[in-house]
């Protein structure tokens, strides 16, 4: 995962510079939207292709581990073919392969058409942050910081309000193809507004068995996390092989990787104590927030009987806070440790997890967004630090690979999360519902009063077991916010494990 070379070119002025910048912005837009607006369309999805919700959310966890994976190759393509050349292919590539998504029949092709997306997808993000700080000026490389993380950080936020929307309005497969014409259009300005800029390309080297094996333990790992609660687990011979697949593919990759002259994931950057607990505090707290934003608009499409439309209100009213605090946050970074803004951000974001577990089926919208809505500048906290405080513990020529490799964990981080909430929501529920059921001691005398009032024998006895698996599946939600309360606890202690960064650390992770 080493850097590209730098590109030496002239910066761009006026309207060109502008149209340029927004359109490269857009791109990374683009991208970081499809981690989330899928997000509240899962039941959709899965409905309308006949398979369950949790297999419904291949479609978010087949994206982010393909983007994980192709994270390391962006050095290496960048260095042999141009920057500016594999940014282009990737843009006009991720409108052409959203068409594919749109129009997918069954859940295999949803699947593999998401997987290339994710691949095509992530090499956008970094080179997005790269471009934007060549065009631009030196003097004016904060606005390219700016724009680069105002992308990053509305994409997540806009994703569940417009996958909601769109999938109730006009249909789950336009929020596939709503992006197309959005991506030829911007691709084609980057295109020309970058006609005549120098995108040079050198020898470059790929770890071709640091990849294979990397793509085989996250693969093996992946489907043994989405596919075990469908098959017992270890009690069948699947799951089994998948997880000896996986262990063992980890083990030889770390071995490989810390011995290659020239690794794909540069490992040995974890000899600094300062990258160490900041990446690990980012891969924990992401993946804590991602759960959270995962399991809640399943929940309140499945049992609260909200539309996908509001269940992406509810998810992505904590943008109108947190676009208000991004640059007081940012500037704050500048006076105070970035270990306590992190720490207090992580802390806070428990704290609205903790809040939900108050949660009951009578719970109200305003109540249930409030705790959302104040999420917002805690997660800007969360954001905005905790890439600074990875890099600021390297040295200058490690600060790329560290850059790569924290965001390669963030996204690892929040596939593996999605899949495991989900496995946890399930059996949670099914204990609770054995538990109610346990503990009901006069479900005959209620069947028996339904009847007694004119409901037939079977519907009395669905009624009933309805409203126990609502609240076995409320009771599981619960838990599952709990869950992920105590890991958020653990990640806020991570970043005093960090030195204290000597001055402002770089908040915009432009590496």
């Amino acid at each position: 995962m080493t850097a590209p070379a730098l590109d030496h070119a002239a910066p761009l002025t006026g309207a060109r510079l502008l149209v340029a910048a927004l359109a490269i912005g857009v791109g990374n837009f683009l991208v970081v939207l499809d981690t989330t607006i899928a997000n509240v369309s899962v039941p959709t999805i899965a409905g309308s292709l006949g398979v369950s919700s949790s297999q419904g959310s291949w479609v978010i966890t087949s994206y982010a581990v393909a983007e994980a994976i192709t994270v390391p190759l962006t050095g290496w393509l960048s260095r042999r073919f141009g920057s500016l050349r594999v940014f282009l292919v990737c843009y006009f590539a991720f409108a052409a392969i959203s068409v594919l998504c749109g129009l997918s029949q069954s859940i295999g092709m949803l699947i593999g058409s998401r997987v290339l997306l994710g691949l095509f997808g992530g090499p956008i993000m970094p080179l997005s942050q790269m471009l934007l700080m060549r065009i631009f000026p030196p003097k004016q490389a904060t606005v390219a910081s700016v724009i680069w993380a105002m992308t990053t950080l509305i994409g997540p936020i806009a994703g569940p309000i417009l996958g909601g929307i769109i999938c109730d309005g006009i249909g789950w497969q336009w929020i596939f193809f709503v992006k197309v014409p959005i991506a030829l259009v911007g691709g084609a300005i980057v295109l020309f507004a970058t006609l005549g800029q120098p995108d040079p390309t050198g020898p470059a080297r790929i770890d071709k068995i640091g990849l294979a094996l990397l793509v085989l333990w996250i693969a093996a790992l992946q489907i043994m996390l989405d596919e075990g609660r469908n098959h017992d687990w270890f009690a069948s011979e699947e799951i089994q092989i998948l997880a000896v697949v996986a262990v063992i593919g980890f083990l030889a990759f770390v071995i490989y990787e810390l011995t290659e002259a020239e690794p794909i994931v540069d490992l040995r950057i974890f000899r600094h104590r300062g990258f160490t607990a900041a990446a690990v505090t980012f891969a924990g707290g992401f993946g804590a927030f991602f759960a959270s934003i995962v399991i809640l608009p399943l929940w309140l499409q499945q049992n609260m009987g909200y539309t996908a439309t509001w269940a992406g209100y509810a998810t992505g009213i904590m943008g109108v806070l947190a676009l208000i605090s991004a640059p007081i946050v940012g500037k704050a970074t500048e006076k105070i440790d970035p270990r306590a803004i992190l720490s207090v951000g992580i802390l806070g974001l428990g704290a609205m997890t903790a809040w939900r577990m108050g949660f009951n089926s009578d719970v109200t919208f305003a109540q249930m967004a409030l705790p959302t809505l104040f999420t917002g500048p805690f997660m800007v906290m969360f954001f905005v630090p905790v890439t600074g405080l990875a890099i600021a513990s390297v040295s200058p020529e490690e600060q790329a690979n560290a850059a790569g490799l924290s965001n390669f964990m963030r996204t690892l981080a929040g596939a593996f999360a999605t899949s495991l909430v989900q496995t946890g929501w399930a059996n949670s529920a099914r204990v609770n519902q054995t538990e109610l059921v346990s503990a009901m001691q006069n479900g005959d005398r209620v069947i028996a009063g339904m009847m007694e009032g004119g409901t037939s024998h079977e519907v009395a006895v669905a009624s009933l077991s309805r409203v126990v698996e609502q609240q076995s599946v409320l009771l599981a939600t619960l838990d599952m916010f709990s869950v992920i309360t105590v890991v958020f606890v653990l990640a806020a202690m991570l970043p005093w494990l960090a030195p204290k960064p000597k001055g402002p650390i770089d908040t915009s992770g432009a590496h």
